[in-house]
């Protein structure tokens, strides 16, 4: 870490948060770094698992310690999507129409839930993800800097669940996984539980507000200030190419993926102190990358094969530049 002071003062920040959202979500030490990384690189996260493992409180911790804009918004099957974006409403009194924003106006927003909406309602969020702003009755209104979506979902299997459309899912940079914590995670967290703080508002008046909004703006474009060679640029393509004709996988990756690679890489090397990417950046984030963007073969599904099991035969076997 040398002649960059916007590097380094963004590293020092990510460490701060990182040492917060710890000390709060015990033992999600891979999910935590996922949601770091996709804040850093201004793109927005999926995080997925059963519920009851935290996944709300991450974010809520998160928006703590940013004193930014948060909005919850639980998605069930009535969710309408001016439910989310907004709508017009008549004034009697002055005869004029004015517009209701709705809960997407925020910098971060937490969709808990996404898949218990049918597709309609995704799709405006979702669209707004995309244009980073809305339109309301033909008038265009941006969405604040920085926006953020967070959203949750229960793993598929559940019933009654809308899953979201590949091309959908494009737009979340990162898929994170919260998998059940181990034995001395869960003993920790009983603790921590049990001393005065009751089920999901687990005591966030512990947890300080230390940055603004500007601060994370300053993060990201510290991110983009990350180098990256021409030889590891090579990698993450070819990385990207390899899912499209690998044994196992049914559809590869898009375009689109090579660009969330680099961007999603950027950001892990800032959060490990680097102010250029390194091949095990790429590794180390690649999983989250792409897990959401390929679809394994029917065969391998039955057989109880995840994508992380497939992309990391694939990180293995894929020769990586030399450092």
């Amino acid at each position: 870490m040398h002649h960059n002071n916007s590097i380094n003062s963004a590293y020092d920040q990510l460490q701060a948060l990182r040492q917060a959202l710890q000390s709060t979500i015990i033992g999600q030490t891979r999910v935590i770094d996922d949601v770091l990384v996709a804040a850093a690189a201004s793109g927005h996260i999926l995080v997925e698992g059963v519920p009851g493992l935290g996944k709300t409180l991450l974010i809520r911790c998160l928006a703590k310690c940013i004193d930014c804009g948060y909005n919850r918004v639980q998605f069930t099957p009535d969710l309408m999507p001016s439910d989310i974006v907004g709508h017009a409403m008549f004034d009697a009194k002055t005869q004029e129409f004015s517009i209701r924003r709705g809960p997407v106006f925020t910098n971060f927003i937490l969709a808990d839930e996404i898949n218990r909406s049918p597709a309609k309602t995704q799709a405006a969020l979702l669209e707004a993800m995309q244009e980073q702003q809305v339109s309301i009755e033909g008038e265009t209104m941006p969405l604040p800097d920085p926006f953020i979506v967070l959203a949750t979902q229960n793993p598929i299997e559940q019933e009654g669940t809308y899953p979201l459309p590949q091309a959908q899912l494009d737009r979340f940079l990162i898929k994170a996984l919260i998998e059940y914590p181990g034995e001395n995670d869960e003993l920790a967290m009983l603790k921590l539980t049990t001393s005065g703080s009751t089920g999901d508002n687990l005591d966030l008046s512990r947890v300080q507000t230390f940055l603004g909004p500007q601060d994370l703006v300053n993060i990201q474009s510290a991110a983009t200030l990350v180098h990256v060679d021409d030889e590891v640029a090579r990698y993450i393509v070819t990385l990207v190419r390899h899912t499209r004709d690998w044994n196992g996988i049914d559809t590869g990756a898009g375009p689109r993926a090579s660009i969330a690679l680099l961007r999603a890489a950027r950001a892990q090397a800032l959060l490990a102190g680097h102010d250029f990417v390194t091949p095990d950046d790429v590794q180390t984030i690649a999983t989250a990358v792409l897990r959401h963007r390929i679809a394994l073969t029917a065969d391998l599904e039955i057989e109880g094969y995840r994508p992380d099991d497939i992309i990391s035969n694939l990180i293995e076997q894929t020769q990586a530049p030399r450092q």
